[in-house]
């Protein structure tokens, strides 16, 4: 199966096959949640109070994919 590396947003209508890979990046590091736009995912490698989170934007803030809260380091 080929590989392609896009650099928007990415729509599926018949289902995605194989690994979906975000984004890294700290609290420190997130870009704007809003120039991200909402529904933007991201992985935060310190954004649950120092774990690991999957974060999405609501526009405004990076949110925690568990709680809703706002991600933060500690």
């Amino acid at each position: 199966m080929a590989s392609t590396t896009f650099s928007g947003p990415v729509t599926s209508t018949a289902g995605f096959v194989g690994d979906i890979k975000v984004p890294t990046y700290t609290v420190a590091s997130a870009p704007s949640a809003a120039t991200a736009g909402a529904g933007t995912l991201v992985y935060v490698s310190n954004g649950a109070a120092g774990s690991a989170i999957l974060a999405f934007s609501n526009g405004t803030d990076w949110k925690r994919s568990d709680t809703g809260a706002t991600i933060a380091a500690a």
